[in-house]
């Protein structure tokens, strides 16, 4: 059994990045497989609950009002609206269902509301997770005490690349947010954007970051950059799909008990990249019609891809199973060594 180590250095991830690309796989897959059933894929929704006019000025980001990307702006739903959209996203076949608010940090008027929208979609029997920006100590506990499962809060990038994408958020604050996050006992979300036009040796930063966390996050997204015109990344270089699936690999490699999900930039991908992105380890996916504001490849294609490949969605779970699996978060799955 691998051990789950959290002192990975960067000479070390750059290694598993210059093996042949079958030797990495074949040592993804081989460790997948001690922590996963590889024919099975965890399967998310995420609802944008109040789109566009965000004060961040991430340059990837339609919904920043930094830029104009034509993205009409919208306030934050009513839980009756989100709730319609949870039972829809579960009868569809979602496990888990995540919840977007294009904010800084949530405010004072709307957190309540935040609050029971967790609340009542954890009553259907699934999985919940949220973004909202920053965090304060005390919104962490208020949102684990309403049941939430998961926080994400991605890094995006490597330290060193950071300020080139974003200069209204430091990567100390995302760090903080993610510790507030953990000691409030919610499962921790956390991952990247690749294909920003950073050098490799950022992919590496990057999985360092995340792989040397005091627990390495439960959930890891792995973005592959979705080009929006009027963001100042518009017209970025397309990263080569073998440097994303490598990217999966080593990820699951550093990371070997979290889910490694693929996540924006689908739509894009061929079935033959994604079904080798599942092979590197990756076994989540977001599924739907958008992710926040961009697009995702169509259920239906979703599932035949899955009948072809063999694969079989994670359910959703019943409310006295949710209640156990939030009861058990310390599963010895997640400390297990050799």
């Amino acid at each position: 059994m691998s051990v789950i180590r959290n002192n990975w250095t960067r000479n070390e991830i750059q290694a598993l990045f210059d093996l042949p690309l079958m030797d990495l796989l074949f040592q993804a897959q081989t460790i997948h497989r001690q922590f996963f059933d590889p024919n099975r894929i965890q399967m998310s929704t995420l609802l944008s609950i109040k789109t566009g006019a965000c004060p961040e000025d991430c340059k990837y980001c339609p919904q920043s009002g930094h830029y104009n990307t034509g993205l009409k702006k919208e306030k934050l739903l009513e839980v009756e609206k989100v709730v319609t959209q949870a039972k829809a996203a579960r009868d569809s076949g979602a496990s888990r269902f995540c919840m977007g608010a294009a904010w800084k940090n949530p405010s004072d008027k709307d957190f309540p509301v935040v609050l029971e929208m967790v609340r009542q979609v954890r009553d259907l029997g699934m999985e919940t997770c949220m973004t909202l920006g920053a965090l304060t100590p005390e919104q962490a506990d208020a949102l684990a005490q309403a049941g939430l499962d998961y926080y994400n809060h991605n890094l995006d990038t490597s330290p060193e690349y950071y300020a080139e994408i974003i200069s209204t958020r430091t990567y100390q604050g995302r760090l903080d947010t993610l510790t507030y996050v953990r000691d409030a006992g919610m499962k921790v979300c956390s991952g990247g954007i690749v294909g920003m036009g950073e050098t490799a040796a950022d992919r590496v930063g990057l999985l360092q970051q995340l792989a040397n966390m005091p627990a390495h996050p439960d959930s890891v997204p792995i973005n592959n950059l979705v080009k929006v015109k009027g963001t100042p990344l518009a017209d970025v270089d397309d990263l080569d799909a073998f440097d994303f699936i490598r990217t999966i690999a080593v990820a699951r490699i550093t990371m070997p008990a979290s889910y490694v999900r693929l996540s924006a930039g689908r739509q894009q991908m061929s079935e033959q990249t994604q079904a080798l992105c599942f092979f590197a380890g990756a076994n989540s996916i977001f599924y739907g019609e958008k992710l926040l504001t961009t697009p995702l490849p169509e259920e239906s294609q979703d599932l035949a891809m899955f009948r072809r490949l063999g694969l079989q969605a994670e359910r959703a779970s019943t409310p006295s199973q949710v209640m156990q699996q939030h009861a058990q978060a310390n599963h010895p799955l997640y400390y297990a060594a050799s």
